[in-house]
């Protein structure tokens, strides 16, 4: 499993979120980071959690040309 470190991370879009924990799928045993935003939004309050694939988190996307982490870690 390639491990993250429990913190905070921006995401590419600038927004905050907090890595509060590493599980896995109960079904699939997939590695999965358990985040919440660190701000509220129009759809979802400050704290939400949510659940998003290792694999996924610790992509490098690119999106016009340029290339970037999916997270970054700030702390």
């Amino acid at each position: 499993m390639n491990s993250i470190k429990l913190g905070k991370y921006k995401h590419f879009k600038g927004d905050l979120i907090e890595v509060i924990a590493v599980g896995k799928h109960s079904e699939t045993l997939e590695d999965m980071v358990v985040y919440k935003k660190l701000h509220a939004t129009k759809d979802f309050p400050e704290g939400q959690v949510w659940v998003r694939p290792l694999s996924m988190f610790l992509e490098i996307i690119t999106r016009e040309g340029k290339t970037f982490k999916r997270f970054e870690l700030v702390e």
